[in-house]
């Protein structure tokens, strides 16, 4: 089985800065991958370079097709979403406004009844369709983001930090969610989760990154298994 998502010797940086170096990655096709790490590892640095957002030498692909080097605009409409670190939801517009910004690239008729779906999946933006994103509650505001990404209908879903700063129950939820979305949608998944045992109980694969560069990598249940690494990196 060919790749979904695959990095090869990628370095990326801001300006004169070198955050990542020469890391490789895999996600499968409907798998999830997790990409753990300290602050400061690379790990925000890594999603923003698979979506074109930062200066970047390597090789990226997605489903062995070259994607490095390309607009950001050109990887979404080639089905990569990303739903980045403090959400991006657009604040000042309604619920409705911002599902409709999620499916802007879309030319086929089915918009409305994947907003149907997205509704099945968080019931509660029903709920606020026409209710300002800013007013919504943290958990709300996460779910919207998800969806939002989701409208896309991408075969890739990037997501930053989706557990900060919310409930354990609300992340229970989206967590919960997001298997679904994984079992019904076969989409691909790349997660950066400071929450390190929830991210593993998650993914099928990880890689823990340390100053810009894969430290470990292997199968999710042989990280969180491993005590040594636990210890060395994940720090419980």
């Amino acid at each position: 089985m060919s790749a979904l998502l695959e990095l090869r010797d990628v370095h990326a940086g801001y300006g004169q800065t070198r955050v990542l170096h020469g890391i490789d990655l895999v996600v499968d096709p409907g798998g999830v991958t997790a990409l753990l790490g300290a602050n400061g590892a690379g790990k925000t640095t890594t999603l923003r370079a698979v979506c074109g957002m930062v200066r970047t030498s390597g090789d990226i692909s997605l489903a062995g097709e070259p994607i490095q080097g390309r607009p950001t605009e050109d990887i979404a409409r080639r089905g990569v979403a990303h739903v980045p670190d403090g959400r991006g939801t657009f604040m000042e517009l309604t619920v409705e406004e911002n599902f409709r910004l999620g499916a802007f690239v879309r030319q086929d008729k089915e918009v409305h009844a994947d907003f149907e779906r997205m509704f099945g999946y968080f019931p509660r933006l029903k709920q606020r369709w026409r209710q300002q994103a800013g007013t919504l509650s943290g958990g709300e505001q996460q779910m919207l983001a998800i969806a939002r990404a989701l409208l896309l209908r991408p075969r890739l879903l990037l997501l930053d930090e989706p557990s900060f700063g919310l409930a354990p129950l609300i992340v229970q939820d989206i967590f919960g969610i997001l298997r679904q979305v994984r079992a019904e949608q076969g989409v691909g998944i790349l997660i950066v989760e400071q929450n390190a045992n929830l991210a593993l109980d998650f993914a099928d694969r990880a890689y823990l990154l340390e100053t810009g560069r894969i430290v470990v990598s292997g199968p999710a249940h042989e990280i969180r298994e491993d005590e040594q690494v636990r210890r060395s990196y994940l720090g419980y």
